[in-house]
């Protein structure tokens, strides 16, 4: 992969950093944090017949198959937004919701200039979060660029997906949802209507689930 001129610049305006859900100071997310652990197990049919999904392979979960899992106490998610459509707001809402929820402790990195992605990814890595989840399609080429060489740091993309992922990178997406590819534009099928609040949310829980239990670096296809 090749870093663009558009990618590489410096950020031009300052990414936005809120705190929410369990996290109230710095300290907090200072402290030593042990790896986290799935509470609960998934439910039947959320693999479906193949037993180990192959690396960037494809799974369709059956609807609910994930709400028997949740995040440890604790659990620290950055969410990354990269774009202010009326999608990429209604995926943000959704992971605030989930992180409410389930009282993770959530910080929101929001990049204000294009030019500023790779430099919002690698502040939201600095935080050291149990999961990045990124949102907003125009996020996806230089998440692709930073993730590969994060091996460490788990992603999430909800309602997009990334080409080529590593191991660490999830995609939550659906019918009609944006599929990325880096260095070109939506997927032919993309409709911005598709992308409601409750797919979104079905797709941040299953996303989460997924990666907590171990299954990763695949897409979840929500039906």
């Amino acid at each position: 992969m090749h870093l663009t001129h558009r990618y590489a610049a410096p950020l031009a305006m300052v990414a936005l950093v809120a705190l929410a859900g369990g996290c109230s100071s710095q300290d907090a997310w200072a402290a030593p944090h042990a790896s986290p652990v799935a509470v609960g197990t998934l439910g039947p049919g959320f693999v479906g017949s193949t037993r180990t999904p192959a690396p960037e392979g494809t799974i369709t979960p059956v609807p609910g198959s994930w709400d028997g899992v949740r995040p440890p106490a604790g659990y620290r998610v950055v969410l990354l937004v990269g774009d202010s459509d009326d999608a990429t707001t209604t995926e943000a809402d959704a992971v605030r919701s989930w992180a409410t929820a389930q009282d993770a402790s959530l910080r929101t990195i929001t990049v204000t200039d294009p030019n500023g992605y790779v430099d919002g990814i690698v502040d939201a890595l600095k935080l050291q979060p149990d999961l990045v989840v990124g949102v907003g399609n125009d996020l996806m080429p230089p998440l692709a660029l930073v993730s590969a060489s994060n091996l460490q740091q788990q992603f999430l993309t909800v309602g997009a997906q990334i080409a080529e992922p590593t191991a660490n990178v999830t995609a939550a997406v659906w019918d009609d949802a944006s599929l990325k590819s880096e260095g070109v534009g939506l997927g032919s099928s993309f409709d911005p209507a598709a992308v409601t609040p409750e797919r979104a949310e079905s797709a941040v829980r299953a996303g989460v689930a997924s990666i907590l239990s171990g299954w990763t670096g695949i897409i979840v296809w929500l039906s």
